[in-house]
């Protein structure tokens, strides 16, 4: 239990959101080391409007982060931001491609973003039961993290609106269709 939090929030429905939003800054940190080893290891002929896309995305992702954990703070609990915390508490996978087409990270990106803004809003439905700022930190974040999904979309999308990676369950189901279907015409 926090030693305080703010007004007008007992200290249970403060421990429930510090609990919530500790599970978006790992996230956040995860996610926006993620993007930049994508920035590093993406190649190929779209590689330049992809590394250039990702920066921005990266600055923000980083900021969300900041601002996740001056919540916590100000909440009365303490963020947690370190390696090795946040490979113990995170509940996915670590990004599977290395230097790779940006066709295959993007798709692996779409994945990515998939459970990042389904997380983010059910963040917010918690948030949203006790504590309308905490509510409205996410709802701005998922606004953005949308946004990126988009570009990272527009990149894959076909001429007819359709996605190849609509089917992939997972980063990793998207990796291994792009490596063998670059394998196949190697």
């Amino acid at each position: 239990m926090p030693e305080f939090t703010v007004p007008g929030l007992s200290n249970s429905d403060s421990s429930t959101l510090v609990e919530t939003l500790q599970k978006r800054l790992t996230a956040c940190n995860d996610l926006h080391l993620t993007l930049k080893h994508v920035h590093w290891n993406v190649v190929g002929p779209n590689f330049i409007s992809v590394h250039e896309m990702l920066d921005p995305q990266v600055e923000l992702v980083r900021g969300y982060a900041d601002v996740l954990a001056e919540r916590i703070a100000t909440l009365g609990g303490s963020p947690v931001g370190t390696m090795g915390a946040n490979a113990d508490h995170r509940s996915w996978d670590d990004y599977s491609l290395g230097r790779d087409t940006a066709q295959a990270h993007l798709g692996a990106l779409d994945k990515v973003y998939d459970g990042m803004i389904g997380d983010h809003r059910k963040a917010i439905a918690v948030a949203g039961e006790v504590d309308p700022v905490t509510e409205d930190i996410l709802i701005g974040q998922t606004a953005e993290l949308e946004k990126f999904q988009w570009f990272v979309r527009a990149h894959l999308e076909n001429a007819s609106g359709s996605l190849p990676t609509a089917d992939d369950a997972t980063e990793a189901d998207d990796a291994t269709e792009k490596g063998a279907a670059r394998d196949a015409t190697a």
